[in-house]
């Protein structure tokens, strides 16, 4: 959220009482019969003198006293409102202020100070009016002089009761004088560009901030906003130049840490943003926007457990919020707590009943649970608004085979296909359903069409290879097969399959070669699967303090994949708790040789 600059003057306005007179209006008609109004006019007398000591509490305390022994006197009134305002009892001071005027309408110091109290409190309307009697005599005197209008901060404050009025362009006017009667004052220029900004100029708000970046370089509210508008403008890489400068400005700013953060993810760096906006949150917890972002980037950066707490919290602020509920019912889903998910995921599609992707995410829970019916009704759903969709009526269809309905998942799939002739998975799909039905050479008419889409596809190429030594077509079968192995050939089961053609063609050695390839994959697969048991074991163990069992484990997990970076590095933690720290740093070594791999 861009920011508004300015600050309210109040001692310099204060001052201005003091050129008003050294002595009460009415002193001259004192008598010795009016003690009230003598010790009124010393009062006041002795309130100025304070002033100009810019004493502000012992001027209040003499002001106190005139307004006491002379309610009828207007400068009284007028001179302590202006105190009050100064030292942040504004809404006393307004009260003041406004019997001052009542009293002397014409007052044009306590018109003053009461127009920048109004504008302090909100009361943006009640200032209006104030600010153009003033700007009008202000003018009326200067006729002879155009220029010599408002001071440049009374023009500030004026703009900025427009703009919260809505009156836009007559706010940029006034903001425009304001920053050509100071024109070396930068935070006008900010000020100005702050209202560009909420218009959307985006162009002419970033020549406003560049300005006054000229003018001041540590300016950081001005990096800042040039950040947040020339990420508008989808120049990412200068807003995070820009907002990584006002950090460096202002380190202890949550907002220039809260935008940066928002660049970052917008220019697809989840990873490093994660950091900036924990630091916003660090120095001001109240920020929900920057609370979303921190955990969607957590969540696409693959940290869901540590984005459902931050999902969770929102949600207690805003519990029909169809977005956080979406997330964090995602978030469990993919931690699979599919059970807590659903619910959340339910109340997101009754908040957004024709949001196709809340029914969508609604039925990936349902498939989660093996609970087929209602993920089929809730896709269903989807169609009804999205008729068109091919996604939906592919994901409609794996449902329903998943259900065993191949009769209603078929048409789902040709649907698909036909809605999207240039995607590979619609006829993959088909070709798959057929094979398992039996129809093999609807099945590979289906496969072809899928490997001319996507000819990358290594297991398309295999399971084409078994569907035509199934129709007796040999030959293909063995293209088909040599192409998988070379696109994955650390995969057995081709080579296991290509042996089995082999055979039946009396290709014997070659069979016999392909089917030891085979084997030696699937055993070196089966060993890979017990290390990965044993390292999760092992850090289980290593959890619960058992570091002997642990090591044990992550031994022979070695012993079964001595290519595992995480054994090796599960085996320097456990040393290293063992107190065996040489051992641990060889291990260390040889998990970091392996990642380089």
């Amino acid at each position: 959220m861009l920011c508004r600059t300015g600050n309210l003057l109040w001692v310099g306005i204060i001052a201005g009482l003091l050129g008003t007179g050294a002595a009460l209006p009415a002193a001259a008609q004192m008598t010795a019969a009016a003690p009230r109004l003598q010790q009124a006019d010393t009062a006041y007398r002795a309130g100025q003198a304070a002033l100009a000591q810019r004493d502000l509490a012992g001027a209040r305390a003499d002001f106190e006293k005139v307004v006491k022994l002379a309610p009828q006197i207007e400068e009284g009134h007028s001179a302590l409102g202006a105190i009050l305002v100064s030292t942040g009892e504004t809404r006393r001071g307004i009260v003041e202020l406004e019997k001052a005027l009542t009293q002397k309408p014409g007052d044009s110091v306590a018109q003053t100070n009461l127009a920048l109290a109004y504008e302090q409190t909100g009361s943006y309307r009640k200032a209006l009016p104030l600010f153009e009697k003033l700007d009008a005599e202000a003018r009326s005197k200067a006729a002879n002089s155009p220029t010599r209008t408002l001071s440049p901060y009374l023009l500030s404050a004026y703009a900025r009761s427009l703009a919260a009025t809505h009156q836009d362009r007559a706010a940029i006017m006034q903001m425009k004088r304001a920053a050509a009667a100071a024109p070396q004052n930068a935070d006008l220029w900010d000020a100005l560009g702050t209202l560009y900004a909420q218009q959307q100029e985006w162009p002419l708000a970033a020549a406003q901030f560049q300005h006054a970046i000229r003018l001041q370089n540590s300016l950081a509210v001005a990096h800042l906003h040039l950040g947040v508008v020339l990420g508008m403008q989808k120049e990412l890489p200068q807003s995070i130049v820009e907002l990584q400068r006002a950090i460096q400005l202002a380190p202890q700013e949550a907002a220039g840490y809260a935008e940066l953060g928002n660049a970052l993810v917008a220019a697809g760096h989840d990873a490093d943003a994660i950091p900036v906006l924990q630091k916003a949150l660090a120095l001001n917890p109240s920020l929900p926007k920057t609370q979303y972002a921190l955990a969607a980037a957590l969540q696409r950066n693959g940290q869901e457990e540590a984005a459902i707490p931050l999902f969770k919290q929102l949600l207690k602020a805003e519990p029909d919020n169809a977005e956080t509920l979406t997330n964090l019912g995602l978030a469990l889903l993919q931690t699979n707590h599919a059970v807590d998910a659903i619910p959340l995921l339910q109340r997101a599609a009754l908040t957004s009943p024709h949001d196709a992707t809340a029914h969508q995410n609604l039925a990936a829970a349902y498939l989660q649970m093996n609970q087929m019916d209602d993920a089929a009704r809730e896709l269903r759903l989807c169609l009804k608004d999205n008729p068109d969709s091919p996604q939906m009526h592919y994901d409609l269809g794996l449902a329903l085979k998943l259900k065993d309905d191949d009769a209603d998942a078929i048409p789902e799939f040709k649907t698909a296909e036909r809605l999207d002739p240039a995607a590979s998975e619609y006829p993959f799909a088909l070709g798959m359903l057929y094979l398992q039905d039996g129809r093999y050479q609807d099945a590979a008419g289906n496969l072809e069409t899928a490997l001319k889409l996507h000819p990358a596809n290594a297991d398309g190429w295999a399971t084409l290879g078994t569907v035509y030594r199934n129709l007796n077509q040999p030959a293909k079968a063995i293209a088909a097969l040599r192409q998988a192995i070379r696109l994955a050939p650390d995969e057995p089961a081709p080579h296991l399959t290509l042996a089995t053609v082999l055979t039946e063609q009396g290709q014997t050695a070659e069979a016999i070669e392909q089917r030891k390839i085979g084997a030696d994959l699937t055993r070196q697969g089966m060993n890979k699967q017990r290390a990965e048991i044993a390292i999760n074991s092992g850090n289980a163990l290593l959890q619960k303090g058992r570091v002997a069992d642990a090591l044990a484990d992550f031994e022979q997990a070695i012993k079964d994949d001595p290519s595992s970076a995480a054994a090796h590095l599960g085996l320097a933690t456990a040393l290293e708790r063992n107190g065996r720290t040489v051992e641990a740093a060889q291990e260390r070594r040889k998990a970091s040789s392996l990642n380089e791999r």
